[in-house]
C-alpha cells in the first residue's frame, strides 16, 4: 500500500530508508493520478519488502515538486540512496512499473 507522507524533511525521509523509495508525485485533482494508485498499490502488493512507495502532494509541496523537475502529473521518481536513479511521467502498467524498478533492488 502507498502512504501519504507529511514530513518536515525530504532528505531525512529519503536517508532513513533502506530499501529504494519511489515517490508519486500527483495531485488530488489529477485524474491518471487517481488511476496510479490502485497501479500502486499492486506494485507494492509484488514488491512488498523491497521498495517504499510515497505519494507526495504537488499542491501541498510546490518547492519539491520544482526541485525534483515535476512539470506532469503523475511523475513517479524512484531514489536509492538519497539520490534520484529513474522517473517516469504518466500512468503506467504496474507490471512495466516493477521491471523498472527491479534493476534498483
Amino acid at each position: 500500500m502507498s502512504v501519504k507522507k507529511e514530513f518536515s524533511s525530504f532528505d531525512a525521509l529519503l536517508e532513513s530508508s533502506k530499501v529504494p523509495i519511489l515517490v508519486d508525485f500527483y495531485a488530488p485533482w489529477c485524474g491518471p493520478c487517481q488511476l496510479m494508485t490502485g497501479i500502486l498499490d499492486r506494485v507494492s502488493e509484488e514488491m512488498k519488502d523491497k521498495v517504499q512507495i510515497v505519494k507526495i502532494n504537488t499542491d501541498n509541496y510546490p518547492d519539491l515538486a520544482s526541485q525534483y523537475r515535476v512539470f506532469a502529473l503523475p511523475t513517479l521518481v524512484l531514489f536509492k540512496d538519497g539520490e534520484p536513479v529513474d522517473r517516469v511521467e504518466g500512468v503506467i502498467q504496474s507490471d512495466q512499473l516493477c521491471d523498472r524498478i527491479g534493476p534498483y533492488l
